[in-house]
């Protein structure tokens, strides 16, 4: 007999796009903890793709459609456009689900200071899908750092470059900075969190954000300086028209340095069909390896093998271990991406100063 106890985690995701179908519902079907039951998305196409991939899955129209069925679910993943997320898992927290929001967390600090309350109030599990703190290379700086082997880091670079010069998605290509659009709160919601993360809190200090694409209405080049207050100085780009790209990470410290390029291959492994199951799921060609030393003394420091599927793991023992009343900690702490969407803000800020 199934019991509340041992029965999967009923799960809906919201959003089919890229979100849904690469990141959210392939971890959730790799989990056994998880029962991925309601698909939300209006798209032809994609309810096809749903339907096709997901045969036990409900496939409706729309989030509102999902909160009908919240007497039958757990959690709501939603993997919607930005301006969405605070009304959505606002509705979703009342309606007493879980809940986990893409990134970026809301379009406002402010909101997502309002989120973060009312699941305090009414005892809801509330996270934020920072997926690439789970990336191989980021796992490997991490690790490096541990390891003390560059002594007093002082400077850190880190890019997400990639060639994109159209416009493709219709909600990106109509979205300002008040609906979360732009490459600051996509990418750079990545970058701010990663160096977070490692250095500690931090201030903007230098912010150059520029809209190069035809149809761009935010930003689509970006620049950000930021001081830590460990000491680090972060540097920060993210670009979506960048026909050369630097390296990914770059760290100099007292004890030697580390440069590595590439990109973390578990989401075209997905794209390109591959499951989180798979036994090279997550692992990188070792010649795409960094390098750790200094010039003239160079190594190669293999990378850390990805492990997307680490966040629904986290929150899966989260919330069968009694969910917000659990001592477990929820895979990323909200009040991170508060202090993202702070630094974002404070970029917005400074960059309309500049001459």
């Amino acid at each position: 007999m199934t019991t509340e106890s041992t029965r999967p985690i009923r799960t809906a995701v919201a959003g089919f796009g890229l979100s849904g179908s690469v990141f959210h519902a392939p971890l959730l079907a790799a989990n056994p903890a998880y029962s991925l039951d309601v698909i939300a998305t209006s798209d032809p196409g994609r309810k096809s793709a749903a339907s096709a991939r997901y045969p036990a899955a409900r496939i409706v129209d729309t989030p509102a459609a999902v909160l009908e069925l919240a007497g039958e679910l757990d959690v709501l993943v939603l993997g919607t456009p930005p301006a969405t997320h605070f009304p959505l898992a606002k509705a979703a927290l009342e309606a007493g689900l879980d809940v986990v929001v893409d990134k970026p967390f809301a379009v406002h600090s402010a909101e997502a200071e309002e989120l973060i309350g009312l699941a305090g109030r009414l005892g809801r599990v509330l996270t934020v899908f920072q997926n690439r703190r789970w990336d191989g290379d980021f796992l490997t700086v991490r690790a490096l750092l541990d390891s003390g082997a560059l002594g007093t880091v002082t400077r850190f670079e880190s890019r997400f470059e990639r060639w994109s010069p159209v416009v493709a998605k219709a909600w990106k290509a109509a979205a300002t900075a008040d609906d979360g659009g732009g490459v600051l709160f996509d990418l750079g919601t990545h970058l701010l969190d990663q160096a977070v993360q490692l250095f500690g809190p931090a201030t903007v200090t230098h912010a150059e954000l520029t809209a190069r694409r035809p149809g761009e209405k935010t930003d689509d080049d970006v620049f950000l300086a930021l001081r830590h207050s460990s000491g680090v100085t972060s540097h920060l780009w993210m670009n979506m028209l960048c026909a050369q790209q630097g390296p990914r990470f770059h760290l100099l410290g007292s004890g030697g340095g580390f440069t590595k390029h590439g990109v973390d291959p578990q989401e075209p492994y997905i794209v390109a069909g591959g499951s989180p199951l798979d036994p090279d799921y997550g692992l990188e060609d070792p010649d795409r390896a960094g390098l750790r030393g200094r010039d003239g003394h160079l190594d190669r420091l293999p990378t850390e093998r990805g492990a997307y599927p680490e966040f629904y793991r986290i929150l899966a023992a989260k919330i069968t271990d009694g969910g917000a009343a659990s001592a477990l900690p929820v895979p990323v702490d909200p009040a991170d991406a508060v202090a993202v969407l702070r630094l974002i803000e404070q970029a917005r800020a400074l960059a309309t100063q500049r001459p």
